[in-house]
């Protein structure tokens, strides 16, 4: 904490090393005000005789932590319910539960009576599939949780789906076909007003508008409707975030919201609108904690992005590197699709860049639509072959890895996965170590 009465001190609380966590660090010290970028290296908080100290001492917290991602959600979400019980926090963790659970944000929007594309979540596949002709002949199919457009597909209704992909539970929700090219709107709101505004335009052959995944982005701050920028205002009020970017789209009669981001990327919004959140969430986390900043400066770093490594960054503590798992050369691994999952024996491949999946068993486990058509080259044929590129999500000793596999007829093969760096850069490869076939039953 600073020593100055009139200076704050902010920490942001973010494990990775986002470029919104360091947007927001620069702009708090932009505004003249101290930062700890609360993370591995630094924190620590411990109780005695009843009194709770932190370290490093803040005045308040923005929660940056990226939940969808986590494979411990739960860990990370008690850490900041730590913080939360200790100084004032925004985008506190029960708003962010509520965020990163998909369904779980649409029932709190449904109850506020915000409009949302129909969907049905259910913990059975029997009950799950007999609704599914609700939807019409095609559905998303997402998973709960998930970020940048992966675990979501647009499935043909004809055959059926697993109420879970990997660990993971999925449900199923109305394609909304907006008129004209595929779009949606991103409204980035803090404190209650919007900050701007794009339209996401998907790319040719996508149905998904993330930037990540390529969408061109137009600024839409001024012409969206006045019907979609109060939903999205009342969108991040009830689920309760400081501040959200709030995901809309329009039908035929009218906006409808499909989420709302804790976590939303900044340099989409700023190719589109010139203009940064960053400056707005340090303002928010600094009059939260009673400092006060000027306006004026907010809105001149507002027109630049600075995503550069923070002076506060944590120095890591010279360690012995951790020693990444081991793989064999054949690996008993869950490989899981839209439809189910299956174990499989898959080979290791270090001299492969993505991870191959056989034709017959990519249709059974329903790995979703094709994302990309891929070269490959062949050693058989000079001109080397297209393969179709869909996602797939490998189980490998407990740990997820959602990877875009290209497909292939591996049916004359002996196995029916191939793993390749797309995976096996997680791992160290033990060339001696072969999984054997399981022609036994397995425990349920």
């Amino acid at each position: 904490m600073a020593d100055d009465a009139s200076t704050i001190t902010v920490g942001v609380l973010g494990l990775h090393s986002s470029k919104e966590s360091k947007a927001i660090l620069n702009a708090i010290d932009a505004l003249g005000h101290d930062t700890e970028w609360l993370r591995r290296e630094n924190t620590a908080v411990s109780i005695q005789d009843g009194d709770l100290t932190l370290e490093p001492d803040v005045d308040v917290v923005a929660n940056r932590l990226l939940l969808s991602t986590s494979t411990h959600p739960a860990e990370e979400l008690g850490l900041a319910r730590m913080f939360d019980h200790a100084r004032p926090m925004l985008n506190r963790p029960a708003a962010v539960t509520t965020a990163m659970h998909k369904f779980a944000t649409a029932a709190a929007l449904a109850e506020a009576d915000i409009p949302i594309p129909d969907a049905l979540l259910a913990l059975s596949g029997e009950r799950l599939n007999e609704a599914r002709k609700q939807f019409g002949e095609q559905a998303v199919y997402k998973t709960a949780i998930g970020t940048h457009g992966g675990g979501a597909w647009k499935v043909d209704l004809d055959d059926p789906v697993n109420p879970r992909v990997g660990d993971r539970q999925a449900f199923l929700q109305h394609f909304v076909d907006s008129p004209g090219d595929i779009r949606d709107a991103r409204v980035y709101v803090v404190d209650g007003e919007i900050l701007g505004a794009m339209y996401r335009h998907a790319p040719e052959g996508e149905w998904r508008t993330n930037v990540s995944l390529g969408s061109d982005v137009r600024d839409a701050t001024e012409n969206l409707p006045e019907e979609a920028r109060q939903m999205a205002i009342r969108t991040a009020s009830t689920v309760g975030l400081d501040y959200a970017g709030v995901d809309l789209i329009e039908n035929g009669d009218g906006w409808v919201v499909l989420e709302a981001n804790p976590t939303a990327g900044f340099r989409g919004l700023y190719k589109a609108t010139g203009t940064s959140p960053a400056p707005y969430i340090a303002k928010l986390a600094i009059e939260r904690a009673g400092g006060t900043v000027d306006d004026n400066r907010v809105e001149e770093l507002a027109g630049t992005l600075d995503d550069s490594m923070p002076a506060c960054t944590p120095r890591k503590k010279r360690t012995s590197p951790s020693k990444p798992g081991v793989i064999g050369f054949i690996e008993d691994v869950v490989v899981s699709g839209t439809r189910g999952s299956q174990n499989v024996l898959a080979k290791s491949d270090t001299g492969a860049t993505r991870t191959s999946i056989d034709s017959q068993l990519a249709a059974e486990i329903g790995t979703g639509p094709i994302k990309d058509i891929v070269h490959v080259r062949s050693g058989s044929v000079k001109a080397g072959k297209t393969r179709p590129v869909v996602d797939v999500v490998v189980g490998v000793g407990g740990t997820q890895h959602t990877v875009s596999a290209s497909v292939e007829d591996r049916g004359h093969m002996d196995y029916q996965l191939l793993l390749g760096r797309d995976i096996l850069e997680h791992y160290h490869v033990d060339v001696t170590r072969k999984a054997q076939q399981d022609n036994g039953e397995r425990e349920e």
